[in-house]
């Protein structure tokens, strides 16, 4: 292999190998472009490549191979850690083919794809696709991870109704993944990460959604006993075609509030029935639950949909007990933003043949605060480690790969069992280290690491 990163190189060579556009440090547009979602992440990259089509992508792969370089690949940038010192950032964002078949309940979607346009063709065919709370995350990325949808207790993992991946390898051929083609490649995209070849493309199963109610209680804080209470009552008894989160809630400048946030795959008189308890709480500060086209799954949260920064922390939760419920009370959340409990249980914790395999943890925890200064961000991790320490009689072992924050490791979202067949995957399919995940399943190669170090 050649020396890593000539600057004259990449100016000469990467412009020349692809059609699309290169940006460079120095380039106007190259921070905007190189910056991912969550902007307290830095990530030092060499070049920006946004690719036009996969045979871009495969040209892209083939110059790195060839120079002794590594691609990490971010249609939008969630869920990045700032692990890309030195390497080629690629952009999918123009992969944005979309197809859905609704008489096979089939899709098609691009790389560059997002859930919210998914749901925008699947819903006007009565059909959903399995997107979690955001419209702007990419169907690739997010499923690559496994995908924790609002919709995965009635149906499983996103990567669960995979049928197959088109996808870029580490020497640059195309090729068609499906479990006949390449179980052991294509059991590693079901949920493993993007460390094994690039998706530019995945088709997947739609499911019925002929029906869909949803929306958001919002009470003051003071009433967070009795929600909780009532949130643990419902989650005991509820269906699979019921998910339901509690949030416990403090905006800058506002007063804390807790909410629960509902969705339910059938008519607005079933879901009210079994979110009664909810309803005997006092009257709320607002009420927006209704019934809902698949395609309006965001306004639910209503997560931001521009980038900005945040420190996230996930858990898993073995109970919801009321020992777990007063150590989640015992004092403010500030400064984080949200705690939030998602009810998980249902097809979730049945067998999946991905590489996280079942959830049997009924609960995941999600920690989440915005660092507006250093102070801040150092007073956020405090918060998260006091509430994981108060709560860790009630955590578990792992947590799903999407759960993973920077400066975690694929360690804590697979079984060794599971981890060593991914790395030998890795190994046999890239050994060159052509490909950079989020969460590498491997620590990157001595020659390839930058002496720069990314930012927490």
């Amino acid at each position: 292999m050649t020396d890593v990163h000539p600057e004259e190189n990449l100016v000469k060579n990467l412009r020349s190998a692809v059609d699309g556009p290169v940006l460079l440090p120095g380039d106007d547009g190259f921070p905007r472009a190189a910056r991912p979602w969550n902007l307290a992440v830095d990530q030092p990259v060499a070049a920006v490549v946004h690719a036009e089509d996969a045979g871009d992508i495969a040209a892209l792969v083939r110059y790195a191979r060839t120079h002794g370089l590594s691609v990490a690949t971010q249609p939008s940038g969630h869920g990045a850690t700032g692990d890309v010192a030195g390497v080629i950032l690629l952009r999918t964002g123009r992969l944005g083919e979309l197809r859905v078949d609704p008489d096979a309940r089939t899709a098609r979607v691009g790389a560059g794809v997002t859930w919210g346009q998914v749901q925008a063709v699947a819903g006007a065919h009565g059909l959903t696709g399995l997107p979690g709370s955001s419209p702007v995350v990419s169907v690739a990325g997010y499923t690559l991870g496994g995908g924790l949808s609002w919709f995965g207790r009635k149906h499983g993992w996103a990567a669960d109704s995979v049928t197959a991946f088109e996808v870029v390898d580490a020497e640059g051929h195309r090729a068609r993944v499906t479990a006949d083609s390449d179980a052991e490649l294509f059991w590693a995209l079901r949920g493993g990460g993007g460390d094994f070849a690039i998706v530019t493309a995945i088709e997947f199963g739609l499911h019925p959604a002929p029906a869909l109610y949803g929306g958001r209680m919002l009470w003051p804080a003071d009433h967070a006993p009795d929600v909780l209470a009532a949130f643990h009552d419902i989650t005991a008894g509820a269906p699979d075609e019921l998910t339901v989160w509690a949030d416990l809630l403090h905006f800058p400048g506002s007063a804390p509030v807790i909410a629960v946030d509902a969705t339910y795959l059938g008519d607005p008189a079933g879901a009210r029935a079994l979110l009664r308890p909810l309803d005997e709480i006092g009257t709320p500060i607002s009420d927006s639950r209704t019934a809902m086209p698949v395609a309006d799954l965001g306004t639910i949260t209503a997560e931001p949909t521009t980038p900005g920064p945040g420190l996230a922390r996930g858990e898993l939760l073995t109970e919801l007990t009321d020992t777990a419920i007063k150590a989640l009370l015992a004092a403010p959340i500030q400064p984080l933003l949200t705690v939030q409990i998602r009810h998980l249980g249902g097809a979730l914790a049945r067998p999946s043949d991905s590489p996280h395999g079942p959830l049997t943890e009924p609960y995941a925890l999600y920690l989440f605060g915005v660092p507006t200064a250093p102070a801040t961000a150092t007073a956020i991790r405090a918060r998260q480690d006091d509430l994981t320490a108060d709560l860790a009689p009630h955590l578990g072992d792992r947590k799903p790969f999407t759960c993973l924050a920077p400066g975690e490791t694929t360690a804590a979202a697979f079984t060794p069992e599971a981890l060593t067949r991914l790395r030998a995957i890795k190994r046999s399919r890239d050994p060159h280290g052509v490909f950079r995940s989020n969460f590498p399943v491997l620590a990157p190669e001595p020659d390839r690491a930058s002496a720069s170090e990314p930012r927490p």
